[in-house]
């Protein structure tokens, strides 16, 4: 197996490919989902990332069918122990926003859509800024006394809240966050370099992006001239019109080649090596796309290759 990495201050040890689970229910039917999971797997993989709200925006969804999905999968495999499952709060239809109330009931209804006693890592999907942190740190830490949860964590929250958020866990002894899911990649860097990435870096926060690969625009399918079908091809599609975009493709193309890699694992691995990165986030709805992505567990890019993306992607 390849070499785990740690998450953060946890101890949890997770492959450096997160699997997202967003296509789970939505793009991907039972059984693909139970086919890209499998393969997954075998090729070592350990970390699978979901949401209660995944995937409510589906018609004739209610929200929750991913982690169905991932639960029924688990059940099948008898492999509980060997995933490390994510999930969030805060976005399932019926369980809105991180009141204490809120968090417990979601989590509870997580926990019975998964088919688990425990979550290994639980976000706070987006953050409610009318909710004091110590209520929202509070219930996590009463879910990871009462054995539901191991490790707490949170995505999309402000630099502000965030190390708040830190203050409050390190000076009343309750649970802290771990983890960091970012919005990060290539063509988005700004989403967490910074305020966010140094408050990550200085209190040992692991980052674990998603939008890892700008909704496929970073896998390389997406070139003048060309037309893609699909869920998200409208908002992939538009980077082909920054200069930013064409300068990245260019040089994620030249370093695949020297790779004799896919674009999309070159532009994972880019993320693999920034600092407090663990593992980012990528989907897969087809086994045939899941290669590229676990590949970047054996790419190592040179620190002038690492450069050159950096630059093209200022």
């Amino acid at each position: 197996m390849t070499s785990l990495r740690k998450l953060g201050t946890s101890d949890l040890e997770v492959f450096p490919l997160s699997l997202g689970g967003n296509v789970f229910g939505w793009t991907a039917d039972e059984t693909q989902s139970f086919a890209v999971l499998d393969a997954y797997a075998a090729a070592g993989g350990n970390f699978v990332d979901t949401a209660d709200a995944y995937s409510a925006w589906v018609e004739g969804n209610v929200g929750g069918e991913s982690e169905t999905i991932i639960g029924k999968w688990v059940k099948a495999r008898g492999n509980r122990d060997d995933v490390v499952i994510a999930t969030k709060v805060s976005q399932h239809p019926d369980f809105q926003g991180l009141t204490a109330a809120n968090i417990k009931a979601a989590a509870d209804a997580s926990l019975r859509r998964l088919g688990t006693d425990h979550i290994d890592l639980y976000y706070t999907h987006f953050d409610k800024v009318e909710v004091p942190v110590e209520e929202i740190i509070g219930a996590l830490d009463e879910l990871v006394k009462a054995g539901k949860v191991r490790h707490i964590a949170a995505s999309n929250i402000s630099a502000e809240r965030l190390e708040a958020s830190l203050a409050f866990s390190e000076r009343e002894g309750l649970a802290r966050y771990v983890a960091l899911q970012p919005h990060y990649n290539l063509v988005s860097r700004e989403t967490y370099e910074g305020e966010l990435q140094d408050l990550a870096e200085r209190t040992g926060l692991a980052a674990v992006p998603y939008y890892a690969l700008a909704s496929g625009f970073l896998t390389g399918k997406y070139r003048e001239g060309e037309v893609v079908e699909g869920a998200r091809a409208a908002g992939a599609g538009k980077h082909l019109e920054t200069e930013r975009g064409r300068k990245v493709l260019a040089a994620l193309d030249d370093i695949a080649e020297a790779h004799r890699v896919p674009v999309a694992t070159v532009a994972l691995a880019w993320l693999a090596a920034q600092p407090t990165v663990a593992a980012p986030i990528a989907s897969a709805r087809t086994v045939e796309q899941l290669p590229a992505l676990v590949k970047v567990a054996e790419v190592r890019l040179t620190e002038d290759e690492v450069t050159r993306l950096t630059e093209a992607s200022a």
